[in-house]
């Protein structure tokens, strides 16, 4: 009988495991994607600067995964820190340009 319990346990602890890496999989699948199309979205806007958006997406990921619903999460949080990136840079290049004794503190 214990024989038996351990057996079911030591199974549905295995199904368990091989669940949670299927959809783990699953949900990097869909963050992957997810991460592409919001790159090509906002790779325009950062132009040469392409390394500072792939940093704004993994910062996104990794914040996602720290939550119980990454997938749901994730797009929203990467749209809002490309976007927050591709300001950054918009304004950094309007420092720049611009003349004024602020370029100096960039």
């Amino acid at each position: 009988m214990n024989t038996t319990l351990k057996n079911n346990d030591a199974n549905q602890t295995e199904a368990c495991r091989t669940a949670t890496a299927c959809l783990d999989k699953n949900v990097s699948s869909h963050l992957e994607q997810v991460k592409h199309e919001v790159f090509a979205e906002y790779q325009h806007a950062l132009g040469a600067n392409e390394q500072l958006l792939r940093l704004a997406l993994i910062e996104a990921e990794t914040l996602a995964w720290q939550t119980e619903y990454p997938h749901l999460v994730f797009p929203l949080l990467a749209s809002e820190k490309a976007r927050n990136a591709a300001r950054w840079q918009f304004h950094q290049k309007y420092l720049l340009r611009s003349n004024s004794p602020y370029a100096l503190a960039a």
